[in-house]
């Protein structure tokens, strides 16, 4: 008899650089379980089938065969066809990293044809790096043909979506089963073919889908029809983190002609149950957080008896079954924040489940995958970077939290220093005053290169009023003790809110110029509120002045809901004003520009001061207070000495060069013996205990009062500038 597997899949489409981590977290969470489970991204699949000689050869027979006029565009790529044909194998393989040595060809200006993305962009800078140019050719010529299949071969397909249209703010079935109902396109029996061969190897009992975003949908219930035509004794689960925010009140009972099951939030405890249930040993009344249909009608088995896996029992993520040497860089900026989400693939890791603030108006709070917080014990942090670098051979992480606690990856960068642990990592974080310039250069020192958070609406009062708890000016002194240690800065910023003024937008874009003027923020990305159905400004719209207004829940999803704001005067048309400045901004230009000149109709002038962050960072002060509970960690090398007379001279090799500080030798002993208990020690079975800035006080030779004296003194303060952290 053949074992029970499950097979996981990533329907089209998510990043083309990196697979989405869902599969990979569920696999190691059965695997450790005990049960047999397979993975796969059809999106690479089908992508990489598109993008090969023969793909691109079938993408031009359909554009032959098109009845009626053809785009201009579409004609004059015709005319290139053999080009496209020629080419289209070397740029993937250059874009995998696999043939680095044609970067100097494709970088040329006269080798790929030139299709309608490589109009109107501006000459290179003489100082643009060969790679660069080549990737950013490379990336257009993909575009080009990517902008060919959706409007002539395949509407669905784009290079991060499939379908979106058909369930973007779908609170009826109706759309997405009539694109269902239609022929499959040349991408859809793409992507049919690779699920084919997988069912053959896997036969599967359990397919479970994972759909993270809307443009992830048609691809799975695709992929459902596929299986249940092919493969008729598997059972098929939908899941993921569309399902969990959009369809947590389904009632349409045709969802369930595609799928059997839909579960919500984390998806270890409903799939587990769901094995348990088909392999006999759990009735179906007490499955966990999962729809299903029964006499025509939709149930849901909450399962509420059971509590979710920590943390810690989760499992390690595995990659097994990804061919991470398959997946492609695409280019579109070479602005160095922005190109880490296209660039290379990361392992991915969670330092907490769930986000230790949970109170923004904006957001989904009372979902599980919010409103659950729990960190991730370091020790078993530490295990799964380790088994992932193993596995994977590569030590780039991206933890994805909803917001990374200060404390969490202050405790895991002082376990990656005291396991001599090499690895780059960035990952999302709130703009929190604990950020100080020490714990930023500690996160630097542990490999952190960049990091991401909300600033969303650039207003304190909008940020009271979404109960963000942070205030702009805290935000520039977070950036700047970043910018400081050397890690970029990304941030997500909001318009439209509730109430929200034109003066108050327009303040917003002249805060987000200083802040990029002054090399404090590296990228970031303006996106128009949306009252959600699960946010407390979706449940509550009252008490945030605004009306809902739609859509209709029709049985499907429901989420994005539409509103008027009467107090709001933020209009629409400013949204191409953020867009064309953010656009020049990522790449450093229009930095001294008014912030005016960026919108196409006459806007009030900012009321913000011009000098407003150089005088906040300016104004900045650190004093070191003996009475705040914080830890010495020393960065720098081991001190060397000198003696001259009762003076001892100690060499302190620090990060940048070597500094000299001239004490008493009973001082410079209290000072070499305090940097030999903050250096990180080697690991051996147990966490290194860091000394606590008032104990070192109260040691120094004279008594407390001098020690507070000395914390004042220039010879700590080339002590704290060598690598003396206080955190």
């Amino acid at each position: 008899m053949t074992p029970f597997s499950v097979f996981l899949v990533v329907p089209p489409l998510t990043q083309l650089n990196t697979p989405y981590p869902s599969t990979a977290y569920l696999t190691g969470f059965l695997r450790s379980r005990g049960i047999s489970c397979h993975q796969a991204d059809l999106g690479i699949e089908m992508v990489l089938r598109l993008f090969s000689r023969d793909g691109v050869r079938a993408i031009f027979e359909q554009v032959r065969g098109q009845k009626g006029p053809l785009p201009d565009e579409a004609c004059a790529m015709l005319e290139a066809a053999p080009a496209y044909v020629k080419w289209i194998e070397p740029v993937i393989g250059f874009l995998q990293g696999r043939v680095p040595g044609i970067a100097a060809e494709l970088a040329s200006p006269d080798i790929l044809p030139r299709g309608p993305r490589f109009q109107g962009r501006a000459r290179f800078p003489r100082s643009m790096l060969v790679e660069n140019r080549a990737k950013l050719r490379a990336t257009w010529f993909l575009e080009d043909l990517a902008d060919l299949v959706q409007a002539v071969v395949s509407p669905h397909f784009a290079l991060n979506r499939y379908g979106e249209h058909l369930t973007r703010s779908a609170s009826s079935f109706d759309m997405l089963a009539a694109g269902l109902a239609e022929t499959p396109s040349l991408t859809d029996r793409f992507m049919l073919d690779s699920l084919s061969a997988h069912l053959d190897r896997i036969r599967p009992g359990l397919v479970g889908l994972s759909v993270p975003f809307p443009g992830n949908v048609y691809g799975a219930f695709r992929i459902a029809q596929a299986v249940r035509r092919q493969h008729p004794q598997a059972v098929i689960a939908l899941g993921g983190g569309y399902v969990n925010t959009e369809l947590r009140r389904i009632s349409d009972p045709r969802i369930f002609d595609y799928v059997d099951f839909v579960t919500l939030d984390d998806g270890e405890r409903p799939l587990l149950s769901l094995v348990e249930h088909l392999t006999g040993t759990r009735p179906r009344g007490t499955l966990c957080r999962t729809f299903h249909r029964d006499q025509g009608r939709v149930r849901y088995s909450s399962g509420e008896t059971e509590a979710d896996f920590s943390t810690n029992d989760a499992g390690c993520p595995t990659y097994d079954g990804l061919a991470l040497d398959r997946y492609v860089t695409v280019l579109d900026s070479t602005n160095p924040m922005h190109r880490l989400w296209s660039e290379g693939h990361w392992n991915k890791l969670t330092v907490a489940h769930g986000c230790y603030w949970k109170q923004c108006t904006f957001c989904d709070v009372g979902l599980d995958y919010i409103s659950r917080y729990e960190t991730t014990p370091t020790d078993r942090m530490i295990e799964r970077i380790t088994g992932l670098i193993d596995e994977t051979g590569r030590r780039k992480f991206h933890f994805v939290d909803e917001a990374a606690p200060p404390a969490g990856l202050k405790s895991l960068a002082l376990a990656l220093l005291e396991r001599r642990m090499t690895i780059t990592w960035w990952g999302n974080i709130r703009f929190e005053s604990a950020f100080s310039p020490d714990l930023c250069r500690l996160l630097a020192a542990s490999g952190c290169i960049a990091v991401t958070a909300g600033l969303e609406a650039a207003s304190d009062r909008l940020l009271e009023m979404m109960k963000k708890g942070i205030t702009v000016d805290q935000t520039v002194l977070v950036c700047s003790a970043f910018n400081g240690a050397g890690i970029l800065v990304h941030g997500y910023l909001m318009y439209g809110f509730p109430s929200e003024t034109l003066q108050e937008t327009v303040d917003a874009l002249e805060r987000v110029r200083q802040l990029f003027a002054a090399g404090l923020m590296q990228s970031a990305f303006w996106h128009r509120f949306t009252a959600t159905a699960h946010s407390p400004v979706g449940l509550d719209p009252d008490s945030h002045g605004i009306r809902i207004v739609g859509p209709r829940f029709q049985g499907f999803a429901e989420n994005d809901l539409i509103h008027t704001d009467p107090k709001g005067t933020a209009p629409d048309w400013v949204r191409e004003g953020l867009r064309r400045s953010m656009l020049n901004f990522l790449e450093g230009r229009g930095l001294t520009m008014d912030v005016g000149g960026w919108f196409d109709r006459k806007v009030p002038n900012p009321t913000v001061s011009r000098t407003w962050v150089r005088r906040l960072v300016r104004s900045r002060l650190e004093a070191d207070d003996p009475t705040i509970e914080r830890r010495l960690v020393w960065l720098g090398g081991s001190p060397t000495e000198g003696t001259v007379g009762r003076v001892r001279k100690a060499p302190l090799p620090g990060k940048d060069a070597a500094v000299t500080v001239a004490l008493p030798s009973a001082e410079a002993r209290w000072i070499e013996h305090l940097i030999a208990l903050a250096t990180p020690k080697e690991y051996e079975g147990q966490a290194h205990t860091y000394p606590l800035l008032r104990d070192a006080v109260a040691s120094f030779p004279g008594g407390r009062k001098r020690g507070e004296s000395f914390l004042s003194s220039a010879s700590w303060r080339t002590l704290r500038k060598a690598g003396l952290l206080l955190v």
